[in-house]
């Protein structure tokens, strides 16, 4: 009878499945931290962007972890564990909070930390937003802007983030 009873549960159970699953917590610590052959930091990011309805490209610019930092491109440490494509993904959700179609990397800037007073390659992508969310695991101290290309330009506080957003307006704008 408990063989019948177990088949007959079985039979009618239909789990619901899940669409997506997103981690609200970021990953920490440089333990799986990629370097380079010379010893520089490998970083990854994105230029999230969407369009309005009269066609003008928007970014979304986070706010620096620390208060008074002005405002930047979401990115972070590429880890040995993940693609380079997954790391702009992973980084670009912790921080701003938002998903989309990664597309052809815009290069590779080399720049010195201010914080670690050491030299980082950052990579950056353009990512096309398919969708925002209202929590996200940095939304805690972090604050996000839509803003049109040429005020991220303006409120953009790293070098090489401006070149990129100056190589992503000359391939979507040229």
């Amino acid at each position: 009878m408990t063989d019948l009873y177990v088949s007959l549960f079985i039979s009618n159970y239909s789990p619901t499945p899940i669409q997506k699953v997103v981690s609200l917590v970021s990953r920490t610590g440089r333990d799986l931290q990629r370097y380079d052959t010379t010893g520089y930091r490998q970083v990854v990011g994105c230029i999230p962007y969407r369009y309005k309805n009269d066609g003008e490209i928007e970014v979304l610019l986070i706010s620096a972890q620390k208060k008074g930092k002005g405002m930047l491109l979401p990115k972070g440490g590429w880890e040995i564990d993940e693609s380079i494509e997954e790391a702009a993904l992973r980084e670009t959700m912790e921080e701003a909070g938002v998903t989309g179609h990664l597309e052809e990397t815009l290069g590779k800037w080399q720049y010195k930390s201010k914080r670690q007073n050491m030299v980082h390659d950052g990579f950056m992508f353009p990512m096309l937003v398919s969708e925002q969310f209202e929590q996200w695991p940095e939304s805690g101290f972090r604050q996000r802007k839509w803003v049109c290309l040429s005020e991220a330009i303006d409120l953009c506080q790293n070098w090489w983030m401006r070149e990129a957003l100056d190589a992503f307006i000359d391939r979507k704008c040229l």
